[in-house]
């Protein structure tokens, strides 16, 4: 039998480059060895691949004065307040006390709801507030129906209203055991720290006028299987809402993991891949054009790290290509398979002494999600990332749609085709992105004006595109990847 490295060998020969030293090839019948060129100077140098192509380098969108000054608005001191007040109801488990108006969920509930109710008595109108509760049957880790409430701030959009861009964090807690729900579950990181955000981030906005509606929602359930967030994500979705984007902050409270480094400047972001919706139909025809990587999610994800790591926020967002962390999930995912483009926020790396844990000290070392464990100046950063991308998110145009890719005939050029935004803002032009099929961030751009096709000079071979909405205003939508068609 022929060695298999014979056969390749032999199957690569016509993709050699030809040199003097490389002409010379021959195969002896006893070994079937290839003696390859002894020098790497004989071989002609590698050359950048691909050049000369359309468009200038992609730059990230950096915040306006207005955003600006919003972000600066963002703080620390505001964000432990609220964490220490959530902790100190003592524990916020799903199933604890409902009515007592010092400990358990329902506490937490009544005082979220009046915080953001005064947020909304300044927004002139603006900003509404919801209590939106249900009661979940038995079943899964839920021993005996159980109110959930989800405490939703809304901000209306001043000509968009019917677009939604959503911020959220969870604030029910656990300890150890996920079914005790009386003794303490601080509950300060995981998830306070999210819920903070989502308020701080009402409370700065509610004088602010976004085109489109921005909720701020704190959700309850998390622990018990995402149970707020999955009746949020469901509500919008019966009635057909346009939810353009959706962030979760969840455990977001300390740079510090377990192996005790600090990375102050860091957030990760989670991002899903193929849709969780997505049709059989649809998803092998991704797989066939190598569209895997451009979901919306991901397509958000890098709107997020373009508007979102900057020095106004004084973080680098990191994207993690997966929906969340290693078999693990939290509530972006109800919105997921809603069909909906959303994105997780957690720190660099998680210390699980102070995660899902009874306090208590064992060979001197503290366990439980106490706040003394949490960074404010660091919350205040995410806060910062979660501000600039919603806002970004609500100020920019609606996303071209039916975005497609010609496939007429065979050429080396691409023809590219939408739907313009008419009668949803200011859209003041479009513009084509594409990058390697290898690289995960957009290398170029391609300013085609206020047109509904293109053709460009680059070969859809080679590369991936995305199609994008420029507002008068100057804010960018997210990418759309194209489709044939």
């Amino acid at each position: 039998m022929i060695s298999s490295s014979w056969t390749a060998a032999t199957l690569l020969l016509p993709f050699l480059p030809f040199t003097s030293a490389t002409s010379s090839y021959s195969i002896s019948p006893t070994n079937a060895t290839i003696p390859l060129p002894t020098s790497p100077g004989s071989l002609p140098p590698p050359t950048s691949w691909p050049s000369d192509l359309p468009g200038v380098p992609y730059t990230s969108q950096l915040p306006s004065p207005e955003l600006t000054s919003i972000l600066q608005q963002v703080d620390p001191v505001r964000i432990q307040a609220i964490v220490e007040k959530l902790v100190s109801f003592g524990t916020r488990h799903t199933q604890s006390s409902q009515t007592d108006p010092e400990r358990g969920i329902g506490a937490a509930r009544d005082w979220i709801l009046k915080e953001y109710e005064s947020y909304a008595a300044v927004s002139e109108g603006w900003m509404t507030v919801e209590l939106q509760s249900y009661v979940q049957g038995v079943g899964g880790r839920i021993s005996a129906p159980t109110n959930i409430s989800n405490i939703i701030a809304t901000l209306k959009g001043s000509s968009e209203p019917e677009r939604i861009v959503i911020v959220s964090g969870h604030y029910d807690s656990r300890n150890t055991n996920v079914s005790n729900f009386i003794d303490d579950a601080p509950g300060a990181d995981d998830d306070a720290s999210g819920v903070a955000i989502a308020m701080e981030l009402a409370r700065i906005l509610a004088t602010h006028r976004p085109l489109a509606t921005i909720q701020f929602a704190a959700v309850a359930g998390e622990e018990q299987g995402l149970l707020g967030s999955t009746y949020m994500a469901q509500t919008l979705s019966n009635r057909s809402a346009n939810v353009q984007g959706m962030w979760t902050n969840d455990i977001v409270g300390s740079p510090i993991g377990d192996d005790g480094k600090n990375q102050s400047n860091i957030i990760r972001l989670f991002a899903q891949g193929i849709p969780t919706n997505e049709s059989t139909t649809r998803s092998t025809q991704r797989l066939s054009i190598g569209g895997e990587n451009d979901s919306p999610a991901r397509q958000l994800a890098r709107f997020t790290v373009d508007v979102g790591s900057n020095p106004v926020t004084g973080m680098q967002v990191e994207t993690v290509y997966r929906a969340d962390r290693y078999l693990r999930g939290g509530d972006h995912l109800p919105f997921l398979a809603a069909g909906y483009a959303a994105n997780r926020f957690t720190e660099p790396r998680e210390d699980f002494k102070h995660q899902h844990q009874d306090v208590r000290v064992e060979n001197g070392t503290t366990y439980g999600d106490l706040p003394r464990f949490c960074d404010w100046e660091y919350i205040a950063r995410v806060g910062r990332v979660t501000g600039a991308a919603a806002w970004s998110l609500a100020l920019g145009p609606d996303g071209p749609g039916g975005v497609g890719i010609g496939t007429e005939g065979l050429t080396n050029d691409s023809l590219l085709r939408w739907e313009r935004v008419y009668g949803k803002g200011k859209v003041k032009g479009y513009e084509v992105l594409w990058r390697g099929t290898d690289e995960s961030s957009w290398r170029g751009v391609i300013e085609v004006g206020d047109v509904d096709s293109v053709v460009v000079g680059i070969s859809k071979d080679n590369v991936v595109f995305g199609v994008r909405s420029v507002g008068e205003n100057g804010y960018r939508s997210p990418a759309v990847f194209p489709f044939p068609g």
